[in-house]
């Protein structure tokens, strides 16, 4: 059962507008404040959590959002609540109206995210990153995965902010004991045996493989037939780069990925920094730029093909919703296909199937 439900008033200053995301530890929930608009509140499952525990957890995640990076999270409230089941802790922080990266990854079923669109969102990514990488002290993540990358959308490109720094290391139900395909997959193989290892690492391992997986929709180190529950790394050092998978993958991505990805973290980048600056250098990110381009060659033709894709999804009248989503998603990288595609979007947002 959620822990909030829709109409529910928080301290007088929030309302709850429906639940977005739940996982282990929290659930995420679509809220109106009451002076300041539309906000996302993440609720920690624990109950009883205090105030201290609470500015404690998050004194990272507030010491990133006064810098104000834009590609790391704001964050703009913490408080507790206390509700039916208990004494509940939370955050407030700016909604990001595209969605996690996995769900964006969805909409392209099993084909690869198109090259230069994977580099630019894994840039971004990294861009975040090495803000915190390169603090005094520095700061880790410790969580990087997909459900923790936010995908919002513009003119002409994405824009992709990263959340919950910190969270893993410093709040008690966020312990990295969650499911394989979670937390615990994206942690570097070394941290079962050195729980000390460097954690800018960590955050480096866990970088290429949401690369990976952009590039060939599956993970390196495992083969077919690996039970679930089997980690990338784990007992495994053979090596099979995303251009085996994807042949639209230049060899400078497939060197990135390699070394994102060293199982020996001596061999592995550094630091998110240096990931970037081989990213800014490679082969993809050369092609010329036209005024509807991102800032890493995004072009026309992949709005389309999600424009396309949303085309097929809307034959299902129950995936409408889904439909909408894709096409808004479409339409706002690539705003001349609105002509096109427009008044689509305006059914199927009314329920009116094709």
């Amino acid at each position: 059962m959620p822990l909030l439900s829709e109409g529910d008033h928080i301290h007088n200053t929030y309302t709850v507008e429906r639940m977005i995301g739940a996982g282990a530890f929290a659930e995420v929930y679509r809220v109106n404040h009451r002076f300041l608009g539309r906000q996302a509140m993440k609720v920690f499952k624990a109950v009883g959590v205090t105030i201290e525990e609470l500015n404690e957890a998050l004194a990272e995640a507030k010491l990133l959002s006064r810098i104000g990076h834009p590609n790391i999270i704001r964050v703009f409230d913490a408080n507790v609540y206390d509700s039916p089941a208990g004494r509940l802790g939370y955050f407030t922080m700016e909604h990001v109206g595209g969605g996690t990266l996995m769900q964006f990854r969805r909409t392209f079923g099993g084909a690869p995210v198109p090259v230069p669109m994977t580099v630019d969102v894994i840039s971004q990514v990294c861009q975040g990153l090495t803000v915190a990488h390169r603090n005094s002290p520095p700061i880790v993540h410790r969580d990087v995965k997909p459900q923790n990358i936010l995908i919002g959308y513009g003119p002409g490109r994405i824009q992709v902010r990263l959340s919950d720094f910190g969270l893993a290391k410093r709040v008690n139900p966020l312990t990295l004991k969650a499911s394989a395909r979670g937390t615990l997959f994206f942690l570097p193989p070394e941290i079962h045996r050195n729980t000390s290892a460097d954690a800018r690492k960590g955050d480096v391992w866990a970088v290429g493989l949401c690369l990976y997986w952009l590039l060939t929709d599956r993970f390196p180190y495992l083969s077919e037939d690996d039970p679930d529950e089997t980690l990338p790394g784990e007992g495994r050092t053979s090596w099979r780069p995303p251009s085996d998978f994807n042949c639209l993958v230049p060899a400078d991505i497939d060197h990135i990925a390699e070394k994102a990805l060293a199982l020996d973290p001596d061999k592995r980048y550094s630091d998110a920094g240096e990931i970037l600056a081989d990213l800014e250098a490679c082969s993809c990110c050369g092609k010329p730029r036209s005024g509807n381009e991102g800032v890493l060659g995004f072009d026309g033709e992949t709005a389309r093909a999600l424009a396309q894709r949303a085309v097929r999804l809307a034959r299902d009248s129950g995936r409408l919703s889904e439909a909408a989503s894709l096409l808004d998603r479409a339409l706002k990288l690539a705003p001349e296909l609105r002509d096109d595609y427009g008044v689509w979007l305006d059914l199927w947002s009314k329920g009116v199937a094709q």
